[in-house]
């Protein structure tokens, strides 16, 4: 239980720093079957993985959030970013922080099978 109290205290945005790696790792994973040129693999990841499609991905998947999930989330979307995004929204840029959050959070917390579920493409 200690170790959950430490993930679940983590900044939001390092949580967030594991889950985008983890996604992008996912991602890749399940695209390098499907494409067979490392371009296109790039290409299509590229479009899975950016903040656009993280925040509709966030707007589907909150309602089913746990509660813990949910405040890890509210705590990445209202951290202080020190970047500007520059092919979204400031909005769609907090919810991408966030689901990269909640799927840092899990994967730390050895949630594999709720990782994939969050990162499926």
């Amino acid at each position: 239980m200690l170790i959950y109290n430490m993930i679940e205290q983590k900044n939001p945005l390092i949580l967030a720093f594991i889950g985008d790696a983890v996604q992008t790792l996912y991602v890749r994973e399940k695209l390098y079957t499907q494409f067979y040129t490392v371009a296109s693999l790039h290409s299509q990841a590229r479009k899975i993985i950016c903040a656009k499609a993280q925040a509709k991905k966030f707007d589907e998947k909150f309602e089913q959030f746990s509660e813990m999930e949910k405040d890890i989330a509210n705590r990445a979307r209202n951290a202080q970013h020190h970047t500007v995004p520059k092919n979204c929204t400031l909005a769609e840029y907090h919810k991408a922080t966030a689901l990269e959050a909640v799927i840092g959070y899990n994967y730390l917390s050895g949630n594999h099978k709720r990782v994939r579920e969050l990162a499926e493409c």
